[in-house]
């Protein structure tokens, strides 16, 4: 079924302007008819951050936004879903076009600037679906205009916690003026103190909710260290990696529409996302596990990150040009990776090529 309806949407899709299309992929989502869900290669189940994943591959932010469609999602197969980026208030976003294909490239450029309905919105959608099972994160955000972007962060943390499987710290989004600025050491110290604060008080009423933080790749490996002994100092539980570049590589066929302000995803990506893993994993020393996102577009893309010291994966702009599909082709191809190897689970395997990649002389895929 999910074949069809991406031979179906995907030429549909690609016809209209992008920010449309993806509002009529959510909207399609919410009405998707039952789906019969084929159960997980029990080997490639993973234990993280103190929860259970049928498969490792998740959603990543900014595609359900509002949490519209995080059950559809997880019948078409993710493991996981993230959802987000909320902000304690409703926010409109930059100005439209704002979301751009660049078709050759597989990749993506966006500057939705942290568009979404608000925390209490989300909050009651979330709260309808308290009774079902499934893990659904919560990436959460600072409002553009706030006076006090940190207390944005815990307010959500607080208004949260009774329904997300885990938080995600999202402190690397290109299209929030500033909000970068808080990657850096005295500002990201403060922040991840006040919310790990907050996670403990409220965790006795709302359960214990893993806390994830979301970088850039656009880090020096200097910044990185400082970041990555923050992160260990103050406990958090994992983290993300990457958010979008502001880089440009100069592989990008489409240079014009390249050109466009705003974070660069998609296969262009990968290179750049995967070395940031690695180098993230050998900084962490296995202090938490690591989410690899960024330019994953086929099972042995997914393989080459977890090498590189991701437990877990999420994808998005590959699904704009390889459909849902994508999904069940990663899980197939990493089950028959384990099969030929003689793995019983992708813990096996994670981090075994990180030292190979943080030198200089990694291929390209």
């Amino acid at each position: 079924m999910i074949r069809a309806f991406d031979a179906v949407s995907l030429p549909l899709l690609r016809w209209l302007d992008p920010e449309d299309a993806h509002r009529l992929a959510i909207q399609g989502l919410r009405f998707l008819p039952p789906i019969r869900q084929r159960l997980d290669d029990p080997k490639l189940a993973v234990r993280a951050f103190g929860l259970n994943f049928p498969n490792p591959i998740g959603m990543a932010a900014g595609f359900d936004k509002n949490a519209e469609a995080p059950d559809a999602l997880l019948k078409l197969g993710f493991g996981f879903v993230e959802i987000g980026s909320v902000t304690p208030l409703p926010q409109a976003g930059n100005a439209r076009p704002r979301l751009f294909r660049l078709e050759r490239d597989e990749a993506v450029i966006n500057r939705m600037g942290f568009n979404n309905d608000g925390a209490a919105v989300v909050l009651r959608r979330l709260a309808s679906r308290a009774h079902l099972s499934g893990i659904v994160g919560v990436n959460v955000g600072a409002n553009k205009d706030s006076p006090d972007r940190t207390a944005d962060y815990v307010k959500l943390i607080e208004t949260f916690a009774p329904v997300a499987s885990y938080f995600t710290i999202n402190v690397s989004s290109p299209n929030t003026p500033g909000l970068r600025n808080l990657q850096q050491s005295a500002a990201l110290d403060d922040l991840l103190a006040r919310v790990i604060d907050t996670r403990e008080r409220v965790r006795k009423n709302a359960g214990d909710s893993p806390v994830l933080l979301k970088i850039a790749p656009d880090l020096s490996l200097a910044e990185l260290d400082d970041v990555v002994h923050i992160a260990r100092s103050r406990r958090v539980d994992g983290m993300i990696v990457a958010n979008t570049t502001l880089a440009r590589p100069s592989i990008l066929r489409e240079q014009a529409r390249a050109k466009e302000q705003g974070g660069l995803s998609g296969r262009p990506l990968f290179r750049l996302s995967t070395r940031m893993v690695a180098e993230t994993y050998v900084r962490a020393e296995g202090a938490f596990p690591l989410i690899g996102v960024g330019g994953i577009d086929s099972g042995g893309a997914a393989l080459t990150k977890i090498r590189a010291g991701a437990s877990l994966i999420q994808l998005y702009s590959a699904l704009v040009y390889k459909g849902l599909g994508l999904v069940d082709d990663i899980k197939r191809d990493l089950s028959s990776t384990l099969l030929r190897t003689g793995r019983d689970s992708l813990s096996e395997i994670v981090g075994a090529d990180a030292a190979t990649i943080t030198a200089e002389d990694w291929p390209v895929r």
